[in-house]
């Protein structure tokens, strides 16, 4: 399969199950609505293919139900018949958790047609929100309250809510925010047997035992199948000012991270590092970019600071003080401060293209890996050398939230290398890197979560404890495992 994308297989550990018989299918399709059980090949493949192409999947039908009643009852007929259930919404991920194994024996049911903004509710500072509901569109309701949601991701015109909460995804805001189980209040989900848990509460505060929304969040599906959510909303800022600074290493990034967040604390919303490499792919493969620096850098840091209590020109202001420590500290050697939302929207942009701009170059090995802040330096000179002796020649391309420990460490292929040949090599990269992480007490997955590409690499760094109480967790919510078998465990 060199240079193909990886057909999904079974987890050893799965429980056996069914395959989907004539008689259920028939009886989906019913439940659904013959409009919206997809058989087709072409209607189906949006559903079976993750956007880096890595994962196909093979599915004798893909579901489209409308309501949680709907939901209730294809995973009740699954559940009495054993057959799995592929829970997906904008189908976005990227480890394979939302495709379908490639032999044709689970059932993806799409949550895109739950698509509503069932309330927003400003008493509360809530927003309530169904799975299908492209993140964007979350963040132009909370605008139009003149609150913020300040969830954000390179993907979210296409991203959902289910999928987001799912996945527990961070993206560029963690930093101040926190990630999407820090974001929501509570969760309307369907068990494995069918039945509806309503636990959409607005409440701040309840100790009424065990948080059932923090576990079924980022649970990849494998727990429950989440079909709404209410989101926590934040005031809106008054001002935001961007800038750019270009930086001789990593050492000088960290130091200059401890100097903006000692100035700024929680206003702090924005502190992404870019090596030269990134920035190198960006400009040579996105139309129109441009870095506000006359020459390259070692490392580039894109700065947010956000003001509930200044305007525009007293945030610009405050961030030009800081860039200028920074600068007489020795630690940013140049730096560009936007002058215009128009300007900021381009430096933004320079970030957010950093992962299309990998796809040019050839192929790509992954890792979404976080270590303690102060240990990123350690982390990426170590990864480096590991990468070079597994492939002489291979380019690491690290970017990320350096404010919340989180590095994007790809590697790109070496130039010339047929890329078929490279990819086979991803499970020595891979292994490679995470035992450096796992050496620094980081994670193997910061915010992409496990699904199939890092479910064996799951037991090297979990203990027995911690998987032991895992699988416990998962026999007790879904007994058949009939949702995502294969995915996380």
């Amino acid at each position: 399969m060199l240079g193909r994308a990886r057909r999904i297989g079974m987890s050893s550990e799965t429980t056996p199950l069914n395959r989907p018989s004539p008689d259920l299918i028939d009886t989906l399709k019913e439940i659904v609505g013959a409009r919206y059980a997809l058989t087709g090949e072409e209607d189906q493949q949006p559903y079976l293919h993750e956007w880096r192409g890595r994962y196909h999947g093979v599915t004798p039908v893909v579901l489209r139900p409308g309501s949680v009643d709907e939901v209730s009852r294809i995973l009740a007929a699954a559940n009495a018949a054993r057959v799995g259930i592929v829970p997906q919404s904008g189908n976005t991920g990227l480890v394979g958790g939302q495709i379908p194994p490639s032999d044709g024996s689970q059932i993806v049911v799409s949550l895109n047609r739950l698509d509503r903004i069932r309330s927003v509710d400003l008493s509360t500072a809530s927003m309530t929100c169904e799975a299908g509901v492209p993140l964007a569109k979350a963040r132009e309701a909370a605008e139009a309250a003149d609150r913020l949601f300040p969830l954000s991701l390179p993907s979210e015109g296409t991203c959902c809510i289910g999928g987001n909460l799912a996945t527990n995804a961070g993206g560029a805001n963690v930093l101040a925010y926190g990630m999407a189980r820090q974001l929501t209040l509570g969760i309307e989900a369907v068990l494995a047997d069918g039945r509806v848990w309503d636990g959409l509460s607005t409440l701040r505060k309840d100790n009424t035992g065990y948080d059932l929304k923090d576990l079924i969040a980022g649970s990849e599906g494998t727990l429950a199948v989440i079909t709404a959510a209410t989101l926590r909303l934040l005031p809106r800022p008054k001002a935001q000012a961007v800038a750019f600074a270009g930086l001789g290493s990593l050492d000088a990034v960290k130091g200059f991270f401890e100097l903006a967040s000692a100035s700024f604390g929680p206003a702090l919303t924005g502190f992404e590092f870019l090596s030269a490499r990134t920035i190198e792919f960006v400009l040579a493969h996105t139309p129109d970019a441009r870095s506000p620096l006359q020459r390259p850098y070692a490392w580039s840091v894109l700065l947010e600071v956000s003001s509930h209590a200044q305007g525009e020109a007293e945030a610009v202001q405050a961030l030009e003080t800081v860039l200028g420590v920074a600068i007489d500290k020795g630690l940013v050697q140049d730096a560009a401060v936007a002058q215009s939302l128009t300007q900021a929207q381009a430096i933004w942009r320079l970030r957010e293209s950093a992962s299309e701009a990998q796809k040019p170059e050839g192929g790509s090995i992954k890792h979404d890996i976080s270590v303690p802040v102060g240990r990123i330096p350690e982390f990426v000179a170590r990864a480096d050398a590991a990468v070079e002796a597994v492939c002489p020649g291979a380019r690491p391309v690290a970017f990320g939230h350096f404010g919340d420990g989180n590095v994007h460490y790809n590697v790109s292929q070496p130039p010339g290398m047929d890329k078929g040949k490279y990819l086979a090599m991803w499970d020595g990269v891979s292994q490679a890197v995470h035992e450096i992480v796992n050496a620094l007490d980081g994670s193997i997955s910061a915010e992409h979560g496990i699904g199939v590409m890092k479910r064996d690499a799951l037991k090297r760094v979990k203990s027995s404890v911690e998987l032991d109480m895992m699988r416990r967790i998962k026999q007790a919510l879904d007994p058949n495992g009939i949702l995502n078998p294969g995915k996380l465990l």
